[in-house]
């Protein structure tokens, strides 16, 4: 009698002889691109330096395509956004110490965000690990430390043989639900020792999915099936998942309304009836969901933006569908389900109750129209008129990518993303210099359509090396720089609390000429030109710079009192 358990794939005659006879001039770094490519990665980001040098090496015998950006960090945050939109894991290949480091900011976004990033680190000789002080360049008493409260997975090689599994299992917890993040480290020597080792073909690193369970489901759709006022918040989860369509035939099976959070932009259509768009830093748009008698929160913690800076207070009975365990339950009390948005929306898909509720539109309506009153109030046109400019020129299924500046904080409120997975900000940690990068990353995965990247000029500063990228790759980002003198939102928090500002003011360079030196189109425009000259940047092929000087206003808060 045979087992299953006794059953080997036997390996054919080719096999055997390609494995006992690999190929010459192969390092431990060529098992790390083979892994990448035998997993299915066919574009990697990253720098190289000095202990890394057996990675970068055989990059020139794979077939992946890397991009080198000018900074650890942006090449990280050109990872995430490739993460982002294709749902892949994106490689970052990296450097020891200082290189290495520089990548913190990028990941704690990705982990914000759940973005895909498989970080890939040298790390001083085997010689030098454990905390032995040796003296080697770059040497940390614990590399993996400093990450390890950052990203979802740490792993550490040691020798060639450990290369292919660690890098699986980093892609595997990568891509399982919640996504995010993961460092993976292998010591300088263990990537140039030359290796006998068999090429890598094929490597199985399916991620888990994370399963409802069935009772609390049945709960959950009991309560959306009698609730007389639903509601629904849609978060970045939902993105992730590429859940918005089962997002979209639930709402219309219960009639209930739906706001996104900021990270969830595009999860829900902007104009439809039942849609309360994004204006969740509004009291009104808060009342309307302490009302609800049955919240339902899919993909998000609710944390200090989706809550409107925890002044949220939810009335009637909350149901949370979460990926990542810690964020169930953490600010409201709730029916808690720990399951991936797509697979929680389908069981509740299927086993709700329809509901008729002609008062919905007519609610949804009232309270926009409330909204729109309260910001007509405060003499903010020049702000909406910048942002309607933008969206006209923006051809509809081209991505965003918005630095920490005002405009994309009106941005998260108001603009029209058009499309799930199309708009994407760092407002998950809040780091600047996210918007360029970002936008070269998304490129690097499509460049068949524009991609417009919006920062100020404070941010914009962090990420100008990344001219050079652009020009070098050819990628057809759009680079609009609002140009308000210094850190503007700062300016205007500081102004607010203190009657004056400090530190926020900056001497800045001529950004259409520092373009144009690195031989990237730019022009100077104003708020009445912007939608002209945006139109013509987007559809001219490579990358432009589109500098706006302007000082723009946010809307008042409502969460203040």
């Amino acid at each position: 009698m045979t087992h299953d358990h006794d059953l080997v794939l036997r390996p054919t005659d080719r096999q055997t002889a390609a494995a006992l006879n690999p190929p010459p001039g192969r390092s431990g770094g060529d098992l790390v691109v083979e892994t990448l490519s035998g997993l299915g990665a066919t574009t990697v980001f990253g720098l190289p330096g000095q202990h890394a040098l057996g990675m970068f090496d055989a990059l020139r015998r794979s077939s992946l395509r890397y991009v080198g950006l000018r900074v650890e960090n942006n090449a990280g945050f050109a990872a995430d956004a490739y993460g982002r939109v294709t749902g892949e894991a994106a490689p970052l290949l990296l450097s020891t110490g200082p290189g290495a480091l520089t990548s913190l900011a990028a990941l704690q976004e990705a982990a914000a965000a759940s973005a895909p990033v498989l970080a890939i680190s040298s790390q001083i000789p085997t010689a030098g690990l454990g905390g032995g002080r040796h003296g080697y360049l770059h040497e940390l008493p614990d590399q993996s430390a400093s990450f390890r409260g950052v990203v979802k997975s740490v792993h550490t090689v040691r020798t060639q043989s450990q290369i292919p599994s660690a890098i699986a299992a980093a892609w595997k917890s990568a891509l399982t639900a919640p996504h995010g993040p993961v460092w993976v480290e292998i010591p300088q020597d263990v990537l140039l020792a030359p290796t006998a080792l068999p090429v890598v073909t094929a490597m199985d690193a399916t991620p888990d999915d994370l399963v409802p369970r069935p009772e609390l489901t049945a709960v959950a759709a009991g309560l959306l099936s009698h609730a007389r006022r639903p509601a629904i918040i849609a978060g970045g989860g939902v993105v992730r998942a590429d859940a918005s369509g089962k997002l979209r035939a639930l709402a219309e099976k219960l009639d209930a309304p739906v706001v996104t959070t900021f990270g969830g932009k595009g999860a829900f259509p902007w104009k439809h009836p039942l849609s309360l768009q994004s204006w969740l830093e509004d009291r009104h748009t808060t009342d309307f969901l302490e009302d609800a008698d049955v919240l339902l929160v899919v993909g998000s913690g609710l944390g200090e933006l989706s809550s409107n800076y925890h002044t949220f207070r939810p009335r009637g009975r909350v149901i949370q569908i979460e990926a990542d365990l810690g964020k169930l339950e953490s600010n409201v009390p709730a029916l808690g389900i720990h399951a991936d948005a797509r697979l929680a929306l389908q069981a509740l898909l299927e086993t709700v109750e329809e509901r008729d509720d002609a008062s919905a539109p007519t609610r949804v309506r009232e309270l926009l129209a409330r909204v729109a009153a309260r910001i007509a109030a405060q003499e903010l046109g020049l702000e909406q008129r910048v942002l309607a400019a933008v969206r006209g020129a923006l051809p509809a299924d081209s991505p965003s990518f918005w630095d920490m500046t005002i405009l994309a904080y009106w941005a998260w409120s108001a603009f029209d993303a058009q499309g799930p997975n199309t708009m994407h900000s760092a407002q998950g940690a809040g780091g600047l210099g996210y918007g360029f990068p970002a936008a070269l990353g998304a490129a690097a995965a499509d460049p068949t359509r524009p991609v417009l990247a919006v920062s100020g000029d404070g941010g914009a500063l962090y990420s100008i090396a990344e001219l050079a990228t652009a020009r070098q790759y050819d990628l057809p980002v759009t680079w609009l720089i609002v140009d308000d003198g210094g850190y503007g939102i700062l300016r205007e928090y500081m102004t607010d609390a203190f009657g004056q500002a400090t530190a926020t003011e900056l001497t800045r360079p001529d950004y259409v000429a520092l373009a144009e030196s690195f031989g990237v189109p730019g022009v100077r425009t104003t708020p009445q030109t912007l939608a002209e000259d945006l139109t013509k940047a987007l559809a001219t092929p490579g990358p432009s710079v589109v500098v706006l000087p302007a000082v723009l206003r946010m809307f008042a808060p409502t969460h203040l009192g």
